[in-house]
Order: structure tokens, then C-alpha cells, then sequence
């Protein structure tokens, strides 16, 4: 059976997708720098590794895990993600590059390491932010944030035309607020209309289905501003 990978699984929308996806008989490979929350759900359907995917080491650890099983992945969802809230002028260049590290060039990385292990039809899907759609409404601290998450954006549309005619399919969903923990380490007390659990199920559904239809796409998936 086919694997869908997906990062980020230690808490939010990460650890609430890699649930529903087990849950619905996938076999989920879920990475995360703590392996812990999905290791100890116990479930037969999750493979848990601790990832960095700003690290070199994991990521090359993760292209041995998959070449010596033989995994064949249907889908790969980028969910990790480093948000610094600080304003400009104070966002160090080493803050500012941690968060492209993560953001950015993780997710280019993980991308071509994993693009040789999947299905002609699988799907890339990478959650960006509202934050990073051009003409969105914008907030003070989040430069590096929201400018790496618009990055992700123009990498998906360039990746879906030079894989067109050899798959996979990529696209994009820029999420508003969701009631998460990194939410609210960056904007405390703020309360989102999303739960973690409902944007997980849109995002399972549109990450095992969405590129039948889309490829190359960037989706707003956001009810309110933020």
C-alpha cells in the first residue's frame, strides 16, 4: 500500500491529519522533530521518525528509510512550518533565515528527495498561509512568516509545469486562522473560527483527491481575515 507522508504530526493540524488519515486505512508516515504524540497513539496504520526537515542528516536518514522498504507514496503534505512574531527591524538574519529553512528550503528539499518514491498520480500539497497570497491583508511581525509562506506559493506553480507531463501534481492551500498552538504563540488570545480537526479533514480530503481536478493551484481555504 501506498504511503502518505506528512510533516509537522506532533501537534495542530499535523497530529489531527495523521489520525483521520490512519484512521481511514492509510498507512501514514509522519515526521516530526517530536515523534512522540503519534507513536503514542499506538496506532498500526502510523510509522513516526524524529525529522528535522531543515537538517541534512534527517532528511538523508528518510532516503534511506524509504529506499531500504521500498515505500511507494501517494501523497506528500507539507504542514511543518516556523513562524517568528517580531517586527522587522528586530528579526534577526539568523531568525529570518531559520523560518526559509523550515519553510522554504525543507520543503524543497523533502520535496526532491521524496519525488523519485512517488506515483505518477500522487499529489504534493504544501499549506501555506493567507498571509502569503499577494493582495491579502498583512500583519506586523510576521515578514519572514508570511513572505516564506507566498515563496511556497510561486515554488508550487513552478514544480506542477515542469512535472506536468511525468507527475506527481502539485498545489497549495493558503489557510486563515486555525485554532492552533502555534496561533496562539503568535498571536495570543486570539480565537480562530477553525478548529485543528476541521481543517485537517478538508485538508485529507483535498490532499487524497484535490489533484484530479487541480494541479499547480493555490487554494484559499479561510473564512475570515485573518
Amino acid at each position: 500500500m501506498a504511503y502518505v507522508i506528512v510533516t509537522g504530526t506532533s501537534r495542530g493540524i499535523g497530529f489531527e491529519l495523521t489520525k483521520l488519515l490512519a484512521d481511514a486505512g492509510h498507512t501514514v508516515l509522519a515526521l516530526s522533530r517530536n515523534e512522540h504524540p503519534t507513536k503514542r497513539l499506538g496506532h498500526t496504520n502510523i510509522e513516526s521518525l524524529s525529522f528535522d526537515i531543515a537538517a541534512i542528516e534527517d532528511r538523508e536518514k528518510l532516503a534511506q528509510y524509504l529506499t531500504d522498504k521500498k515505500i511507494e507514496i501517494s501523497a506528500l503534505i507539507h504542514n511543518a512550518g516556523k513562524l517568528v512574531n517580531k517586527p522587522f527591524l528586530e528579526t534577526t538574519d539568523a531568525e529570518f533565515k531559520s523560518v526559509y529553512d523550515v519553510n522554504v528550503f525543507g520543503v524543497a528539499a523533502l520535496t526532491k528527495l521524496v519525488i523519485p518514491f512517488m506515483e505518477k498520480t500522487g499529489h504534493v500539497l504544501t499549506i501555506s498561509s493567507m498571509g502569503g497570497v499577494q493582495g491579502s491583508a498583512k500583519f506586523t511581525g510576521l515578514s519572514a512568516y508570511s513572505s516564506s509562506k507566498g515563496a511556497v506559493i510561486t515554488l508550487t506553480e513552478l514544480l506542477a509545469e515542469e512535472f506536468k507531463e511525468t507527475g506527481p501534481s502539485f498545489n497549495a492551500l493558503a489557510l486563515g486562522a486555525v485554532q492552533t498552538e502555534m496561533l496562539q504563540e503568535a498571536f495570543p488570545g486570539y480565537k480562530a473560527p477553525v478548529s485543528a480537526f476541521e481543517m485537517a479533514n478538508y485538508i485529507m480530503d483535498f490532499a487524497l483527491n484535490g489533484q484530479k481536478l487541480y494541479n499547480g493551484k493555490m487554494l484559499q481555504v479561510s473564512s475570515t481575515t485573518p
